[in-house]
C-alpha cells in the first residue's frame, strides 16, 4: 500500500503557508501567528478501504470547520485523533475541550470545529457516516472529549500500531481492516458512552430516522407525518431530534440536495439537472437551483460543469501536484 504524501519541505518559504493551506481548503481552515513566516510541514494519507489515516507533522496552528465549509465540502465523517501536544478546541458550535498529550478524541466534520495546538506531530483517522453508521451512538455520544481512560489510551496506542503496519499490509488483509477498526472501536468507546445510555438512545433514533429519510428521499409522500408514523413517534418528538439540524424539512431538504450534489458531481451520470431535480422532489428547476446555491455556494451547472471536465469544483493554490489527489477533501469524498 503506498501513501499520498504532501511536504512543504522542498518549497520556498513564502509558498509553503499557501501550499499546506491547499491540501486543507474546504475542509479546514489554517490560522497561524506569523503568515509570512516559513511553515515546514508533512502530511502523510493512507486512502484504506471505507476509511483513511493521516499522519500530519506541522508547526502550531489553529484549524476552524465552519458552517460554510460543511456546506462547501459536506463530508460528514468522524474524525479520531491523537497527538503529541495538547490540543484545544470547541465542537458542536459550544462544547468546549482541552485533551492532553498521548490522549485521543472524536470530532465530527459534519459539525463546527475549532481545535488549537503547539506544533505537533498527529494521526487522525477519518470514519465516514455512511460506513460506521452502526458506531454512530457510540461516536457521538464521546463527542468533544479527552479519551483519557486506559481503554481510551489502548485506543491511540492501537492508531499508532495501525499507522506502522499499513506498509506492509496485503491487499486482502487491507479489505478487512474496517471490521477490526470497528470491533477496536467498540470495545474502547463502548464502555465510555455507557453512562449516557438515555443519550445513545436519542442519537440511536437520530440515526435511524437519517436511514428513514434517506431511503425515501426520492418519494413525494415524505413529510414530517409519514416519518413520524415510520418512526413511532410524534412530531414534537421528532422535531426534537432533528432540531439542531433545523428540523425536520431542512433536515430531508439538506440530504436531497446532498444526493443531488453526489449525482451532479458524478460523470457518468448524464441526466439532466432537471430530472435530478425533479427525481429528488423539488417543485421546479430554479427553486431547486436557489437552494442548492444557498446550501453549497456554486449552482448545479457548475458543479455539473466541473464534473463533465473531470475537475471537483473549488478554486486551488498550491505549489505541488504530485498526488492523486489534489485535496484532503477529494481523499474524504472519496471514501
Amino acid at each position: 500500500m503506498e501513501p499520498i504524501e504532501i511536504s512543504t519541505y522542498g518549497l520556498p518559504e513564502a509558498q509553503q503557508l499557501d501550499a499546506w493551506r491547499g491540501w486543507f481548503e474546504t475542509v479546514f481552515d489554517l490560522h497561524v501567528l506569523d503568515p509570512n513566516a516559513g511553515f515546514s510541514a508533512k502530511s502523510v494519507h493512507w486512502a484504506l478501504d471505507g476509511m483513511s489515516l493521516s499522519r500530519v507533522t506541522a508547526p502550531a496552528l489553529r484549524a476552524v470547520r465552519t458552517k460554510a465549509l460543511t456546506r462547501q465540502n459536506p463530508v460528514d465523517h468522524w474524525v479520531i485523533t491523537v497527538g503529541r501536544q495538547r490540543t484545544l478546541g470547541i465542537a458542536g458550535g459550544d462544547n468546549s475541550f482541552e485533551v492532553p498529550a498521548g490522549v485521543p478524541f472524536v470530532a465530527s466534520l459534519g459539525q463546527e470545529l475549532v481545535s488549537e495546538r503547539a506544533q505537533d506531530e498527529r494521526l487522525q483517522l477519518y470514519l465516514p457516516r455512511d460506513n460506521f453508521g452502526d458506531l454512530a451512538p457510540v461516536l457521538d455520544a464521546v463527542q468533544g472529549r479527552a479519551l483519557s481512560t486506559p481503554l481510551g489510551r489502548l485506543l491511540g496506542d492501537y492508531l499508532v500500531l495501525l499507522e506502522k503496519s499499513l506498509p506492509e499490509l496485503a491487499p486482502a488483509d487491507a479489505a478487512k481492516l474496517a471490521d477490526a477498526v470497528k470491533a477496536m472501536l467498540l470495545a474502547c468507546l463502548t464502555p465510555l458512552a455507557d453512562p449516557g445510555a438515555a443519550g445513545q438512545i436519542h442519537v440511536s433514533r437520530r440515526e435511524r430516522a437519517k436511514q428513514v429519510i434517506v431511503s425515501h428521499l426520492r418519494s413525494p409522500s415524505l413529510d414530517p407525518s409519514s416519518l413520524c408514523r415510520e418512526l413511532g413517534m410524534s412530531r414534537s418528538q421528532l422535531y426534537r431530534l432533528l432540531q439542531n439540524d433545523g428540523g425536520i424539512a431542512q433536515y430531508i431538504q439538506r440530504l436531497r440536495l446532498l444526493q443531488a450534489h453526489t449525482e451532479l458531481s458524478d460523470a457518468s451520470n448524464d441526466s439532466s439537472i432537471r430530472a435530478i431535480a425533479e427525481a429528488l422532489c423539488f417543485p421546479d428547476g430554479s427553486s431547486f437551483a436557489r437552494a442548492f446555491k444557498l446550501e453549497f455556494g456554486v449552482s448545479p451547472s457548475d458543479v455539473r460543469a466541473a464534473s463533465s471536465a473531470g475537475q471537483v469544483f473549488s478554486v486551488r493554490s498550491r505549489s505541488y501536484d504530485d498526488a492523486e489527489f489534489g485535496t484532503l477533501g477529494d481523499c474524504l469524498r472519496h471514501l
